[in-house]
């Protein structure tokens, strides 16, 4: 099955927000597995986010006028549409990323799960509710989540599809209009998705999708919107959190990781083997909570080493539009050389290379196979860097104690993985990483289709979270209102300044005993 044709990525491009797309130059967007031209899409300007903005603005008042329900019906809509139009979704995102079909389906369910949650949610979590008040009967207290307006989008690459809109999702329903710059290789992904969120009766203007460089339209949109979410590395991420922080508004990350995986004596090998490979080469490795570090008990270590290596020299690593793949591409030319040059540095110092350990140009331009490396020490690039890319290294430990020890050692904190003799071993365990997410028993998936959970990283690799209430309610003000009925507190008829005090002083040392206070 091959790319989808030209006059769809033409279709894709026409919907980017570009204010006069025939005046502005194009950039030709690639196949991945190939390297052969899909389309080209306009390039953005300061001036598109500027106009981008200015609709979102106007569009952003009517849509938080529309009750949550309406609103949350839209993204039903939407979701159903994902569903039906999820083989076309998966070609897009393949054509552009490289990945295998099945990583691409990953994109697909997080759609899905962002889109059926967040609408079930948003009408009970945005609803105004009761406060306890300064005085009881005298003052009624609520608090209602107000939107902050217009919130801008900087997705990354890797899973461009769900890191633009599934956090534009929760935006949306918070009653914001929400501006989008997709990484420069994957335009198309967030234009399709785009196509179907106006198809289930999103305006127009409500969100907008700007192609173009980071140091415009990245820069343009953090300087205009009213929040930023961003994905992406954790030094960008540092750099857009000084502009926000200049600028006084809201700011939520998920950042880079360098998770590390714990496989103690008594766990199932076999299995913990074959799950191995998908957490640690899912999109080629080329994903923020995928595993870079195994550390394994050295009883089993060896064992478990050996059915590790014989899974990953089982994968098969190619391009197809099928499932017929496990490991797909990488996505660039910086990545490719990212890979290679940790491998190459790490062998030169002393580590071995126990699987892969080359690319495959022979598959096509961006190929790389997944590599196994023991022997890793700091003083290596891959010991404490991200490579984000298909690279894990195995640490034979001497207890779960040093391997606790040495997975916490990072400043990284996003996701882990434990495997143990049972699932109670393996969740104390995992109470004792410092992550923002652990997988007991599975390597990232089911933490990140936990949508009624919070995802997100501590130490240098995020800022606030995604999914769960918190991530709704970010996109959101809370604002208190409080009605004083009966009388206000100034001292009435009758009653000197001294004695209304010496009461009101009264009352609230009563007020102790009320139940909740």
């Amino acid at each position: 099955m091959p790319a989808p044709e030209a006059a769809v990525f033409d279709r894709l491009s026409a919907l980017a927000a570009i204010d006069d797309p025939k005046a502005r130059p194009s950039k030709s967007i690639a196949e991945t597995f190939t390297g052969k031209a899909l389309g080209t899409v306009p390039v953005g300007t300061a001036e598109d986010v500027a106009v981008a903005f200015d609709k979102a603005r106007a569009a952003q008042v009517r849509w938080a006028a529309r009750r949550v329900k309406e609103r949350a019906g839209v993204l039903e809509r939407y979701r159903a549409l994902v569903v039906e139009h999820r083989e076309f979704l998966m070609d897009v995102v393949q054509a552009e990323t490289g990945k295998a079909r099945w990583a691409a389906q990953e994109e697909i369910m997080g759609l899905m799960f962002a889109a059926r949650y967040f609408a079930r949610v948003a009408p009970n979590l945005l609803a105004p509710h009761s406060a306890q008040g300064a005085f009881p009967v005298l003052n009624r207290t609520s608090v209602q989540a107000q939107p902050k307006g217009v919130v801008g989008v900087v997705a990354p690459w890797n899973y461009p599809m769900l890191l633009s809109i599934g956090d534009s999702i929760p935006a949306l329903l918070a009653g914001n209009a929400v501006v989008v710059k997709p990484d420069s290789q994957t335009p198309f992904s967030s234009l399709a998705n785009a196509e179907l969120l106006y198809q289930a009766g999103l305006p127009r203007d409500l969100l907008a999708v700007v192609p173009g460089p980071g140091t415009v339209v990245g820069t343009a949109i953090v300087d205009s919107c009213d929040y930023l979410m961003f994905t992406g590395s954790s030094a960008t991420g540092r750099t857009l959190a000084e502009q926000c922080g200049r600028r006084l508004i809201g700011f939520s990350a998920e950042l880079g990781g360098k998770n590390p995986m714990i496989v103690t004596r008594g766990a199932d090998l076999d299995k913990v083997a074959k799950a191995a490979v998908r957490a640690c080469f899912s999109n080629a490795g080329q994903l923020c909570i995928s595993i870079e570090r195994l550390y394994v008990e050295r009883a089993v270590a060896a064992e478990f080493t050996e059915k590790f290596v014989a899974a990953v020299d089982a994968a098969k690593v190619g391009a197809a539009y099928d499932y017929s793949t496990d490991i797909g591409s990488l996505i660039s030319e910086a990545q490719l050389e990212t890979v290679s040059k940790h491998v190459a540095d790490a062998t030169s110092k002393g580590a071995k290379v126990l699987a892969g350990g080359k690319a495959r140009p022979d598959l096509g331009p961006l190929f790389y196979e997944p590599t196994v490396l023991s022997e890793v020490t700091d003083q290596m690039e891959c010991g404490r860097e991200e490579t984000f890319g298909p690279l894990v290294s195995i640490y034979p430990v001497d207890d779960v104690e040093e391997a606790v020890k040495l997975a916490n050692d990072t400043e990284y904190g996003l996701n882990a993985s434990v495997w143990a003799a049972s699932k109670s071993e393996g969740e104390r365990i995992a109470a004792r990483l410092h992550a923002g997410t652990v997988c007991v028993d599975e390597g990232y998936a089911p933490a990140w289709g936990s949508t009624g959970a919070p995802m997100g990283g501590m130490g240098i690799s995020g800022v606030g979270r995604r999914h769960g209430p918190d991530g709704l309610l970010k996109f959101t003000e809370p604002q208190t209102v409080v009605v004083t009925r009966f009388m206000n507190l100034d001292a009435p008829p009758l009653f000197s300044q001294d004695k209304w005090q010496r009461f009101l002083m009264t009352v609230a040392r009563a007020i102790r005993f009320l139940p909740g206070r």
